[in-house]
Formats: C-alpha cells, structure tokens, sequence
C-alpha cells in the first residue's frame, strides 16, 4: 500500500506547477500567468503538460489541445460553453483540513463538485472520502501513486495506477469508483489517453485553474479573486486543490459571486455528448 509523508505529497502538488507551464505551447508570465501563444492544431505526440493562454478575458481559454482533438479520446477541458455553467473540481493529494469546509460550503450552495483522488488521501481520510460520495459528489480517479504518467507506455502497468485506486475505493466505501481520470500534474500523452478510453475512463483536464498548492505560501483572498473571477467563462472546468486554505476560506463568497454573475454549478456527468 502507497506511504508518503506531508513532504512528499506536498511536493506532488507543487510539480503540479508545471501543468499551466505547457512549454511546448505556451511560455509564462508571472505568478503562473500564461501569455497568449499560438497552440498546436492537433494533439502532440509527445508527452506535454496540459496548458492554457487567455487572450480575452470572460471567454474560454485556448488550450495545448483543441476541444475536438480531446474529444476523439473521451477527453474534455470545457463544458458546456453555450450556458452559464461551471463544474466544480478538486484535486486531493492529502487531507490537512480544509476539505471539511469546503464540503460544508458546497451543500449551502447545493453545488455539485468532484473530487480526484489518489491512494493516500483514501487510506488517510476515508470519512471524508465517504463524506463527498454521500453527498453526491462524483470521486473521480487521480491515480494510486500519483506518478509521471505519461512515463508509463505499458497498457497493464497504466491500468494497474487505475485499478489499484478503483479497488481501495471499492473497500472504503463499498461503491464503485465514477470514470472520470484527471492525470496527475497534468502530464499526458497521446497514448496515455488511449489507454484511458480503453479502460472507459473520461479524461478531465481544466480550463480555470490559479496557483493554490502551495501550502506554506497560499495566495490572499484579493489574489485569487484577481485570477477567478475575471477568467471565469461559460462551460468552465474549475480545477482548485482541497489542501489550500484559501479554497477553503473563500469558497462561499466565490460561489455566492459566480452566482451573482448568473452561473449555476453543474456534475461532471453533465458534460456535453461529444461528436
């Protein structure tokens, strides 16, 4: 069974740093800003981050793959972009507090969110694992070990990180994990979301994400509203992290002002069919 200590699960979150880098597309500004750039027309072959630019602001963000490309595989970044509609995702590495709150502030607000979780956060936390699938919540598949994916070409040893996730969530909650798979720090390759396909798993990446993970060092109530709410759009996917204090601190008054800018909050079983 997967060990890690706070350090090394801290450190998983902060190589998930290079997921807004997308070096192959995009370059970056300050704070992990991304200059607009121009992206490749269709999917690298090559292992990449997944990455953004946001060349208008209100409106959804280009990312290192095109809407279509990702479709092909089951993959999504944007929702629905023809309504006011936000769907609400949590990256779990490790429990360390917050995620209590935050699990109290989407039941005032009814809104649905999921939640993508790795082995340490089951074995470490399991109420608070069983506490979102009794509230509704959608438990998605962030690996076991949280590894270098795109590393991994081996269809059986990819299915393994999957599968062995699959089973201990199985044994915590008696319930069969949703297929829903984000890929840890945002690496992947063409291959790995073949893999996921065949495995049934819908592959969610992001296109709204700020820099919360570092735990030492979490941004002030004004910067992340200075990230979140101007870049909000029709169809967002959300990507926050439940270690962050500030997540935790401001999510009620996030929610109540997307609210107030008529968004509504929508599960990742409400994904638009794709073509």
């Amino acid at each position: 069974m997967f060990r890690a200590d706070r350090r090394s699960l801290t450190a998983f979150c902060i190589l998930a740093a290079l997921v807004l880098t997308a070096a192959a597309a995009l370059s970056l500004g300050r704070e992990g800003e991304a200059a607009p750039a121009s992206v490749p027309a269709a999917i690298p072959v090559s292992a990449t981050n997944w990455g953004l630019s946001f060349p208008t602001e209100g409106q959804p963000p280009v990312g290192n793959a095109t809407v279509s490309d990702l479709a092909q595989y089951n993959a999504y970044y944007l929702g629905d972009t023809g309504r006011k509609v936000i769907y609400l995702t949590f990256d779990c590495g490790y429990e360390n507090g917050c995620t209590g709150k935050i699990l109290d502030t989407l039941k005032k607000h009814q809104a649905p969110a999921a939640f993508f979780v790795v082995g340490h956060m089951i074995e470490s936390a399991p109420d608070i694992v069983r506490r979102m699938a009794a509230e509704g919540h959608v438990v998605g598949n962030h690996t076991y070990h949280h590894p270098d994916m795109s590393a991994i070409s081996d269809q059986a040893a990819f299915q393994k990180e999957l599968e062995d996730l699959e089973a201990l969530y199985r044994e915590t909650t008696g319930q069969e994990l949703s297929r829903f798979y984000r890929p840890p720090q945002g690496k992947y390759s063409v291959s790995n979301l073949q893999q996921a396909k065949a495995l049934g798993y819908t592959t969610v990446f992001w296109s709204l994400a700020y820099v919360d993970w570092y735990t030492d060092d979490q941004p002030t109530p004004e910067q992340a509203f200075s990230k979140l709410l101007p870049r909000i759009h029709d169809g967002a996917v959300v990507l926050l992290h439940s270690t962050s204090s500030t997540n935790a601190e401001i999510l009620d008054e996030l929610l109540t002002r997307w609210e107030d800018m008529g968004y509504s909050f929508a599960p990742l079983t409400q994904l638009p069919k794709q073509n």
